[in-house]
């Protein structure tokens, strides 16, 4: 019968009207005595910025400016008119997010008077999409304009990438 009291005491007393009282604020600070750090309110963070695409042209920078740092895609061309060519630029800027988490970085090659050491190492033929991991090697070629999320999907499943992921979910 005690028991029964206990709870029945307990259970009034949630339901009571200090159930409906607002919580209890904080003290307020007088405005008269600096504010120790403490007391400050946390500062609002800024938007992240958009990261910017990495773009050089294949004049600007060779293969061995990348070896181990980041991920070369190159985009060729025979001229910077071709809408294949125009249409890969405009995917691969819509998205830096994406590329910029994998460590990539764009190489154009629109002018192949040029024989740019690119162009000597990779021999393409007209409109090419060239994907490189960051060991130098040639991971993917293709004669088409690809979206970045296809990219990305492909760079995530590089033996490099893996292990970066891996090392990732270590907190390395």
């Amino acid at each position: 019968m005690k028991l029964n009291f206990l709870f029945l005491a307990v259970a009034l007393a949630a339901m009571g009207p200090a159930r409906d009282a607002p919580p209890p604020t904080a003290p307020q600070v007088p405005q008269s005595r600096p504010v120790s750090p403490e007391e400050m309110p946390a500062p609002s963070a800024p938007a992240p910025a958009r990261p910017e695409l990495l773009v050089y042209g294949a004049g600007e920078v060779q293969p061995e400016d990348f070896l181990w740092t980041s991920r070369p895609i190159v985009v060729f061309s025979d001229t910077p008119e071709d809408p294949a060519f125009r249409q890969q630029m405009r995917v691969l800027r819509e998205q830096p997010r994406m590329l910029a988490d994998r460590d990539v970085v764009v190489i154009t090659d629109a002018d192949p008077e040029a024989a740019s050491a690119w162009r000597r190492r990779l021999h393409p033929r007209g409109f090419s999409l060239v994907i490189m991991d960051k060991d130098g090697q040639v991971k993917l070629r293709k004669p088409f304009p690809w979206d970045v999320r296809e990219i990305s999907r492909a760079i995530d499943k590089f033996p490099l990438r893996r292990q970066e992921i891996g090392r990732a979910d270590l907190g390395e």
